[in-house]
């Protein structure tokens, strides 16, 4: 008696072509091509979710740094006062306070930075 094993095989490639539904030409067809297709979308996947936390930091502190310029102060002086003052606000929420709210974040740096 010999194990053909092939209904896990088919799951398996079934499983990956369902994957690479929507790539081009043989990478959606062929297993090999279609594996190896989808064996590199998932590492880009794995590494630009890490990226887009460092990406959006990025954002809010290019933000909140302009913010700080229109009010006469930059952004390592008003973090500075921030902790300084007890104030526990993250990045994101001071990036949308700048850009929604702008006469509040101006309140805020006032209060702040003296």
């Amino acid at each position: 008696m010999r194990v053909k094993g092939g209904s896990v095989s088919r799951q398996r490639r079934n499983k990956v072509l369902k994957l690479a539904k929507g790539y081009f030409g043989s990478k959606r067809t062929l297993y090999k091509t279609a594996n190896e297709a989808v064996m590199r979308a998932l590492n880009y996947a794995f590494r630009d979710r890490k990226a887009k936390k460092r990406d959006f930091r990025k954002l809010w502190i290019t933000r909140i740094n302009a913010a700080c310029k229109i009010n006469g102060t930059n952004y390592s002086l008003f973090i500075h006062a921030l902790e300084l003052a007890n104030i526990e606000i993250n990045r994101k929420i001071l990036a949308e306070l700048a850009v929604s709210e702008p006469q509040k974040f101006t309140k805020l740096v006032k209060e702040v930075v003296k």
